[in-house]
């Protein structure tokens, strides 16, 4: 029973993070500034907290990470990337997840000079890659700087995600306009939804904020992950 549960919150917090991953193509410097969003998780009944940070990482580097914490789960993801003739490009990245009493950690390098990114660590042999990056590739969690980026620009959020040792074709469309809550104010939010499968994935983005307001990622027609922003600094 407990191995059958630690398996089932596995595969649904690895999918909170494609799902928090709501990846890019182009962006002006100036626009990547350094952020703290706090947020509320909801997931398989249980209450947790999440935070996403952007921190300089030397020159044209920043660091891009989120935690989620739980009564059942830690989960740890950051990504090193760089800012090159306008893109946003991964080096590196880290992903370690405590789910119960098991721990798994897996890391990504991504060598622009070779072409290809590798991954080590508690990763399958078929996942190590390596695997042929193309221009614009990034991993899961810059999407979420990514569609809102590409929402105010007005550009297509069509991705190419290259994470784990696989790659997935992306593509978010706008759904309409919803009013949200942060901190108790009511907001106006675009909202967006990508679907893949029997998996929806809906983030809701307010002007002048970094990262989505929310998101939920639906299984099957019913809500499995909700992440609701709490404060943005």
């Amino acid at each position: 029973m407990a191995q059958t549960l630690s398996r089932t919150i596995r595969k649904r917090t690895a999918a909170a993070f494609v799902a928090l991953a709501l990846c890019a193509a182009s962006l002006p410097a100036l626009a990547v500034k350094p952020f703290t969003a706090d947020y509320q998780a909801s997931y398989m009944g249980m209450q947790g907290n999440g935070r996403m940070t952007l921190a300089a990482d030397g020159a044209n580097r920043w660091k891009y990470s989120l935690s989620v914490s739980s009564p059942l789960a830690n989960l740890r993801q950051s990504t090193v990337f760089e800012e090159n003739g306008g893109q946003w490009r991964p080096l590196s990245g880290s992903d370690s997840s405590k789910v119960l009493t098991k721990n798994q950690t897996r890391n990504a390098t991504y060598d622009w000079s070779r072409g290809v990114a590798t991954w080590t660590g508690d990763v399958k042999p078929e996942r190590a890659g390596p695997i042929k990056l193309q221009s614009g590739d990034m991993d899961a969690l810059l999407i979420n700087l990514a569609v809102v980026r590409d929402l105010k620009a007005g550009k297509p959020m069509n991705y190419r995600m290259v994470e784990d040792g696989r790659v997935r074709e992306l593509s978010y469309s706008v759904a309409g306009k919803e009013q949200i809550t942060i901190g108790g104010q009511a907001k106006q939010a675009t909202k967006i939804v990508s679907t893949h499968g029997d998996k929806q994935t809906i983030a809701w983005i307010v002007d002048g904020m970094p990262v989505p307001a929310r998101i939920l990622q639906r299984d099957k027609g019913e809500d499995a992950i909700d992440l609701r922003v709490v404060g943005v600094r």
